[in-house]
This record gives C-alpha cells, sequence and structure tokens, in this order.
C-alpha cells in the first residue's frame, strides 16, 4: 500500500462553487484515518499544474470561468499528462464537463474541452436544480449515490466511457444515467459535496491510488453516514 499520496485542488480560483472543495477534505480526512499521509496542492489559474500527483479534483463553476479553465488548460497540459499516466481525476459539474470533447461555452456555443473522458455536453432547455439519487454501477462497489445538481448541462457519452450510475430522482446527464468514468477519470454532476455525502465513492479513489484499504471503524464514519441516511430519507418523503 502507498504510504502517501499528493491531492491536487485544479484551479480553486476558478472551479470552486457550492463548497467542492470539501471533496479535497473529505480525502485528506479518510487518509489520514487510516495513517496515510497526505500533500495537498492548490493550483490556481495562473500557475503549472504538476504532473505528479495522485489524484486531480476540479469543482464547479460558472459559465466564464469554465470556458477560461478549459483554455488554461489546454494551453498547459498538465492536467492531460496525469491523466495519461494514469493518475486519478475526480471532476464536478463544470469540471466533468470539460473534460469532455466539448461543451456549451457561455452563450451555449460549442467549446472545445480537455478530451479526457469521451463524452460531449450541451446546453439542455432546462435547469436542473435540487436532490440527485442513483445507483452507481455495480462494478464500482459504491453504495446509492446521494447529491445535489445545478446545472443546464446535457452529457452524452462516447463509447469510451460509462455511465457512473443510473438515476432515480433528478436529471444527471439528461438521458437517465448520471455521471461517467473511465479508467480512473470519474465525473459527476452531483454537489454536496459529492465525497462527503458519498464516502464509498472517496474510497473508491483513494483504492484506486493506495490499494485495498480497511473500513473504518463505524465510530469514525457515523457524521458521514448520518449525513447519507438523512439526505436520503429526505427525498424519500
Amino acid at each position: 500500500m502507498t504510504s502517501s499520496l499528493r491531492l491536487v485542488w485544479v484551479y480553486p480560483d476558478l472551479l470552486s462553487t457550492y463548497g467542492d472543495r470539501g471533496n479535497l477534505l473529505v480525502l485528506e480526512r479518510r487518509a489520514r484515518l487510516r495513517d496515510i499521509g497526505v500533500e495537498s496542492v492548490f493550483v490556481n489559474s495562473d500557475q503549472p499544474v504538476p504532473r505528479d500527483g495522485d489524484i486531480y479534483l476540479l469543482g464547479g463553476g460558472e459559465d466564464l470561468p469554465q470556458v477560461l479553465a478549459a483554455r488554461r488548460l489546454r494551453a498547459d497540459g498538465g492536467l492531460a499528462a496525469a491523466a495519461d499516466r494514469g493518475a486519478v481525476v475526480f471532476a464536478v459539474c463544470a469540471g466533468y464537463q470539460l473534460l469532455g470533447h466539448e461543451f456549451g461555452g457561455a452563450d451555449g456555443e460549442p467549446t472545445a474541452g480537455l478530451g479526457i473522458l469521451d463524452i460531449r455536453s450541451g446546453r439542455g432547455d432546462r435547469r436542473a436544480v435540487g436532490e440527485i439519487v442513483a445507483d452507481v454501477d455495480p462494478g464500482l462497489g459504491v453504495p446509492v449515490l446521494t447529491g445535489f445538481e445545478n446545472h443546464q448541462g446535457v452529457t452524452r457519452r462516447g463509447p469510451d466511457a460509462a455511465p457512473l450510475a443510473q438515476v432515480s430522482v433528478g436529471t444527471g446527464n439528461g438521458d437517465g444515467t448520471e455521471g461517467a468514468y473511465a479508467g480512473r477519470v470519474l465525473g459527476t454532476y452531483s454537489h454536496g459535496p459529492a465525497l462527503v455525502r458519498n464516502p464509498g465513492l472517496a474510497d473508491l479513489l483513494l483504492g484506486w491510488v493506495v490499494g485495498p484499504m480497511r473500513p473504518l471503524p463505524a465510530e469514525r464514519d457515523e457524521l458521514a453516514l448520518t449525513l447519507r441516511r438523512e439526505r436520503l430519507a429526505a427525498v424519500t418523503r
């Protein structure tokens, strides 16, 4: 098992809405609870993206910052290089869209993405706002996804990307699926933040880097599990 890992928070100055930094904090905590050392690196949009990270995180953002982030990440090349060598990439909402081949820009016009994930996103007719619940691909071994979505995106997958989950409540990609993944690159529309609500998903990302991990004692996981129960119960009601 890897004794330490490097987390890279990509462009928090452009892509950090709806508390998505919580995803970084959860990974830090769940790693340290297992005595795994963590180094967290914050990379703003005027800085080069390091190519030696273990897990790269991108959050949500408004239309213009999303376009600017995509342009600078394409020019920089560091995130694409890291993904090519097998680093884990976890992206939410605007970050998820810009991993694809294209997305809807500030006026809905097609804007080039990074081409890291085989998806294409555009602007839908309606804005999806509210709770989302989705059954995660059984092959990932993660419990049902719970989160909050706020986007107007419609995302279509190509043959090289699998759906992260099948939606039971909410909109997700707009075709009955939510998110997408390929190899160690995974994207979702779910805020909440996603990894706070879904500790199993956080552990999946960590496990892709450090290998098999022991489960946390119940008392260490109680707050996260209580939050999950409360949010899922609220949607059911």
